[in-house]
C-alpha cells in the first residue's frame, strides 16, 4: 500500500480537505497523512465544506511536517506551491507533485467548494494511480 502525504503551508484547509478524501477514496488502497510547514489548526469552514458531502474531518488535527520522516512515505503532494520550500528529502519521493490550489482561508465559501472540489478530482486520479 502507497503511502501518500499531503503537505501545504499550515496544513490547515487544502491538505485537510486531501486527506479526508484520500481517507474516503483510497481506503484500503494507499495510507494518507497531511501536514504543514507549520501546524495551526484544522479551519473550521473546511471542516463546514467537506461535511456537506458527507466527510467528516473533524477528528483530524493540525500537525507539523518535522514530526514525519520522508522516507516513511512514497508519495509527497503538495498543494499550495510549497514545494520549493520542503526540505530536499521531500521532494525526492517516488511521487512528487505541486497541485498549486488556491488558498480558500479568509476567501468567500464559494471558493471553499470550488477548492474542494478541485481536490476531490485530483486525489480520485491519485488514488486510481497510486491504488
Amino acid at each position: 500500500m502507497k503511502r501518500v502525504m499531503f503537505v501545504c503551508k499550515k496544513n490547515s484547509c487544502r491538505s485537510q480537505m486531501a486527506e479526508g478524501f484520500a481517507r474516503v477514496l483510497g481506503k484500503g488502497k494507499i495510507h494518507v497523512t497531511s501536514s504543514g510547514l507549520e501546524a495551526s489548526r484544522v479551519h473550521p469552514t473546511a471542516v463546514q465544506v467537506m461535511g456537506e458531502i458527507g466527510i467528516d474531518i473533524t477528528r483530524q488535527t493540525s500537525k507539523p511536517l518535522s514530526d514525519f520522516v520522508p522516507e516513511d512515505y512514497d508519495i509527497v503532494i503538495s498543494l499550495c506551491g510549497c514545494g520549493v520550500n520542503l526540505p530536499e528529502a521531500w521532494v525526492m519521493r517516488e511521487v512528487f507533485e505541486d497541485w498549486q490550489l488556491d488558498d480558500p482561508d479568509g476567501q468567500p465559501l464559494e471558493t471553499f467548494h470550488r477548492v474542494r472540489d478541485e481536490i476531490k478530482q485530483r486525489v480520485a486520479k491519485l488514488v486510481e494511480i497510486a491504488g
